[in-house]
C-alpha cells in the first residue's frame, strides 16, 4: 500500500544537496515518488509500505549525510527558536575586520594598513583550518554522496588560494627578500562573506518566509479552565476535551469548543479570511485562535492541539509549502549538473588565463572568483520561496492550498465553473409556493410531512429548506426507512402511511408541471417534485437570494479575462435568470454530475484551464475532471477529498483571491529564476574575464540568494484586487 511520509531535513546548504538526497531516494525500488524542498528543509516520499517503512527511509536520508526527524499530523509544527549569530559567525566576522581595513587602505593607497604577512598567514589559518570545518565537511559529504555543492566551490577555492599564499610566503624566491605576493584575505573574507550570507539565508527561510509562526502565536500559552468547582490558570498542554475553559475580552480562544454560556464577537479571520468579527452566544461554536473582541464566553473543549482546525490548518500550510511546484524542475535540472559544471569552467579559466597572460597567479584568481561567484543557492531558492510566501498569502485570504502544484496550476486558469446553489446563492433556499397534484389524495400538509421524511435523510440545502418548512408548520413527520439517494435525481425512501416516496426532480417523480401556474416563481425557482408509489403527488418552488458579494466577485473574474461558467443540476429557466442577474454568457441547468465532468473535458479539450468550484456530493466528478479545484469548507467531505484547495467562506470572492494570488507566486517564482539564471550568466563570465576579484565574488554570491528571498518576501505586500 502506497503511504505519504514528510521529514524535516538537517544539514543542507544548497539546492545540488536537496537533489542529491532526491537521487538516492527516487533509485529505491520501494519508493515511488521523493521531492525535496530546499527552502522549507522537508522532503515528501511516497513510498510502498509493505516493503519498506518510515524509520527505514530516514536512515536512508541518514547515511546521505544529512539528519532526517518524521514529521506527522499528531502534532503541531513547532514554533522555530530566535536565529542569532553563533560565536562562530561571530569570530569569523571579528577576524575579518583587519583584512576590510587593509584592503580599504590599499583603495586609497594607503598599503601600510595591511597587516604584516605573517599575522594574515595567522588569523587565515586559525579560519582556514578550524573555522571552515563545516565546510570541508559537507563538501566530503557530497562529494560522497556523488553530487557536489556549493561548499565544494567555496572549498576548492579558499583552499587553492590559501595554500597558494603559503607557498608564496614561506617557500617562493621572492619570499626571502620580502615580495612574495600573499592573498590571505581572499579566504578569509570569502569563508565570512559566504558564512554570512547563509546566516541571512537561513534566518530568512525559517522566519519571514514561514507564516507558521505567525499562527503558532494565536495559540495561548495560559488559560483559565475550571477544576474542581474552581478557575484556574493552566498550561495549553494540560487541558483536556471536556474542560470549561473561560476567554474574556482582548484573549484568545484555546481550542474548538461549544459555548455554555456568556456571549461576545470573536475575530476568526485567521481561519476564514473575513475580517468581520463573528457573534459568539450559549449553544455557538467558537474556533483555537480566535480573538475575543467583545465580551466574555465559558466554553467547552471538542478539539484540541493538531485536531483544531487550526491545527489542521497549520499541518495542511506546512505540508503545502513542503511541497513542489511543476516549474521547480527548471532549477532542478540546472542545480544537478552546475557544480561540475562550474569545476570545469574554472579549470578552463586556469589555462586559458594562463596561457594569454603567462602568469599563473593571475590565472589562479580567476578561476577562484570563477568557483566562487557561482551560486546554486538562487537556483533552489527561486521556486519554494516564492511557494512559500505566496501559501501563507492564501492562508490569510481563507484559501487552503493542498500542494504547490495546484498553486502553479491556478495561476494558468482562464475558466471557471460554478455550481449555483450555495455557491452563487446564500445556500439557504426557503419554499416559495407549494402546488398538489388534483385528486391525488395528499393535501398541502400530507405533501410537506412525506415530502420532509424523506429529505431529512438528505444534506443539500433544498432538502434542508423543505424539512425545515414543515417543522415551522408544526407537522409531525413520520419515519423513513432504507432511505437511497439517487446522485444527480433525488432521494427515495419508505414512508409510513404513503409508501415508496421519490423527492427530487420532475422527471424523477415523474411530475409534469401545468403550464398554467399563475406564480412566476416557479419558473425561476429550483423545483423539487414529489411522488408516492409511483404517482406524482405535488412539487416545491425553492427560492434562493444571491450572496451579497456575488455580483463583485465575478467582475473581478472579468476584469482579468476569466471566462465564467454556470453548471447546475437546477432547471434551465432557473440557472439562466441567476445568469442574467450576474451578466454571466455561458449557463447550463438540468446538468447530472456525469453532464458537469463531460462539459469542463470539453472545455479543456478547447484549450481551457478550467477551475471548478463546488460543495456537493454531486460536484465530485467535475472537480476531479477540472485543471484546479476548489471546495467550500464544511460541504461534502468528498468534495473537499477531490478538491485541489478549500475555500474558509462560501464566496467566489475568495475564489479570485485565490487565482490571483497564484498569478502573483507564480510571477514572483518566474522573476527569481530569471536573476538566478541571470546572475550566474553574467558572474561566471565576468569572474573568468578578470572583472570581479574573489572577495567580490563572494559578497556578490552571498548576496544573490538573500536577493532572492528578498524578492519572495514582496509578495506579502502584493495587493490582491
Amino acid at each position: 500500500m502506497q503511504q505519504k511520509v514528510r521529514f524535516q531535513i538537517e544539514g543542507m546548504t544548497c539546492q545540488a544537496c536537496a537533489s542529491r538526497i532526491e537521487k538516492v531516494l527516487n533509485k529505491k525500488d520501494f519508493v515511488e515518488s521523493a521531492g525535496v524542498n530546499f527552502a522549507s528543509e522537508e522532503a515528501q516520499v511516497t513510498f510502498d509500505d509493505s516493503k519498506t517503512s518510515a524509520a527505514d527511509i530516514a536512515k536512508i536520508i541518514e547515511k546521505t549525510g544529512y539528519g532526517a526527524k518524521e514529521k506527522t499530523e499528531d502534532t503541531l509544527p513547532q514554533a522555530e527558536a530566535e536565529h542569532h549569530i553563533g560565536w562562530r559567525l561571530w569570530l569569523l566576522l571579528a577576524i575579518n575586520i583587519p583584512f576590510l581595513i587593509g584592503m580599504a587602505g590599499m583603495m586609497i593607497g594607503r598599503h601600510d594598513w595591511m597587516i604584516p604577512p605573517v599575522w594574515q598567514f595567522a588569523l587565515a589559518s586559525v579560519v582556514q583550518l578550524w573555522l571552515a570545518i563545516p565546510f570541508y565537511k559537507s563538501a566530503w559529504a557530497s562529494i560522497k554522496g556523488g553530487l557536489a555543492n556549493m561548499d565544494v566551490l567555496v572549498t576548492i577555492g579558499t583552499v587553492s588560494i590559501y595554500l597558494y599564499s603559503v607557498y608564496m610566503l614561506f617557500f617562493s624566491p621572492h619570499a626571502a627578500h620580502g615580495m612574495a605576493h600573499v592573498y590571505f584575505e581572499v579566504g578569509v573574507m570569502v569563508i565570512g562573506f559566504v558564512s554570512l550570507g547563509k546566516f541571512l539565508e537561513h534566518r530568512t527561510k525559517k522566519s519571514s518566509l514561514n507564516s507558521l509562526g505567525l499562527l503558532l502565536k494565536l495559540t495561548p500559552t495560559q488559560v483559565n479552565v475550571q477544576r474542581d468547582g474552581e478557575w484556574k490558570q493552566l498550561p495549553i498542554d494540560q487541558v483536556q476535551i471536556g474542560d470549561l475553559i473561560r476567554a474574556n475580552h482582548g484573549e484568545r480562544i484555546a481550542a474548538d469548543g461549544i459555548i455554555e454560556s456568556g456571549s461576545g464577537w470573536a475575530d476568526e479571520s485567521h481561519l476564514t479570511g473575513e475580517s468581520n468579527p463573528e457573534e459568539k452566544k450559549a449553544g455557538g461554536k467558537v474556533l483555537a485562535g480566535a480573538l475575543m473582541t467583545e465580551g466574555s464566553v465559558v466554553y467547552r473543549a471538542t478539539q484540541l492541539g493538531s485536531q483544531t482546525l487550526l491545527g489542521d490548518m497549520m499541518n495542511a500550510l506546512s505540508e503545502a509549502q513542503g511541497s513542489k511546484a511543476p516549474i521547480a524542475r527548471v532549477a532542478d535540472k540546472a542545480a544537478a549538473v552546475f557544480v561540475p559544471a562550474v569545476v570545469g569552467i574554472a579549470l578552463l579559466t586556469f589555462i586559458a588565463t594562463w596561457l594569454v597572460k603567462g602568469d599563473w597567479t593571475v590565472a589562479l584568481m580567476h578561476a577562484v572568483a570563477v568557483l566562487v561567484i557561482a551560486c546554486p543557492c538562487a537556483l533552489g531558492l527561486a521556486t519554494p520561496a516564492a511557494i512559500m510566501v505566496g501559501m501563507g498569502k492564501a492562508v490569510k485570504h481563507g484559501i487552503w492550498f493542498k500542494d504547490a502544484a495546484a498553486m502553479e496550476e491556478a495561476a494558468h486558469v482562464d475558466a471557471v465553473v460554478l455550481d449555483k446553489t450555495g455557491t452563487l446563492t446564500e445556500g439557504r433556499p426557503q419554499v416559495a409556493a407549494v402546488y398538489c397534484v388534483p385528486d391525488s389524495g395528499f393535501d398541502e400538509d400530507a405533501l410537506y410531512r412525506i415530502a420532509a421524511a424523506v429529505e431529512q435523510n438528505a444534506a443539500h440545502p433544498l432538502a434542508r429548506a423543505i424539512v425545515s418548512a414543515a417543522q415551522a408548520r408544526g407537522l409531525d413527520i413520520p419515519a423513513a426507512q432504507n432511505a437511497q439517494t439517487v446522485v444527480g435525481a433525488g432521494i427515495t425512501a419508505e414512508v409510513e402511511g404513503a409508501g415508496l416516496v421519490k423527492a427530487g426532480k420532475l422527471d424523477f417523480a415523474e411530475l409534469k408541471l401545468p403550464e398554467n401556474l399563475s406564480d412566476d416563481v416557479w419558473r425561476i425557482a429550483s423545483i423539487v417534485a414529489v411522488s408516492a408509489n409511483g404517482k406524482p403527488i405535488g412539487a416545491f418552488a425553492l427560492a434562493d437570494a444571491l450572496k451579497t458579494d456575488t455580483a463583485e466577485a465575478i467582475g473581478r473574474l472579468k476584469k482579468h479575462g476569466i471566462d465564467v461558467y454556470i453548471m447546475s443540476g437546477d432547471n434551465q429557466g432557473t440557472v439562466e435568470y441567476v445568469a442574467k442577474q450576474l451578466g454571466i454568457a455561458h449557463a447550463f441547468g438540468n446538468m447530472s454530475p456525469r453532464d458537469k465532468a463531460a462539459e469542463v473535458q470539453k472545455l479543456k479539450a478547447a484549450g481551457k484551464t478550467v477551475a471548478m468550484v463546488g460543495d456537493g456530493i454531486n460536484d465530485a466528478p467535475a472537480l476531479a475532471a477540472a485543471n484546479v479545484s476548489f471546495a467550500m469548507k464544511g460541504g461534502a467531505d468528498v468534495a473537499e477529498h477531490t478538491a485541489s484547495a478549500t475555500l474558509m467562506q462560501h464566496s467566489v470572492n475568495q475564489l479570485a483571491d485565490a487565482l490571483l494570488v497564484s498569478q502573483a507566486t507564480l510571477k514572483n517564482i518566474k522573476q527569481n529564476l530569471f536573476f538566478a539564471f541571470f546572475y550566474n550568466i553574467l558572474g561566471i563570465p565576468l569572474a573568468a574575464l578578470g572583472f570581479l576579484n574573489p572577495v567580490i565574488a563572494g559578497a556578490a554570491m552571498a548576496a544573490s540568494s538573500v536577493s532572492v528571498l528578498g524578492n519572495a518576501l514582496r509578495l506579502k505586500r502584493v495587493k490582491i484586487e
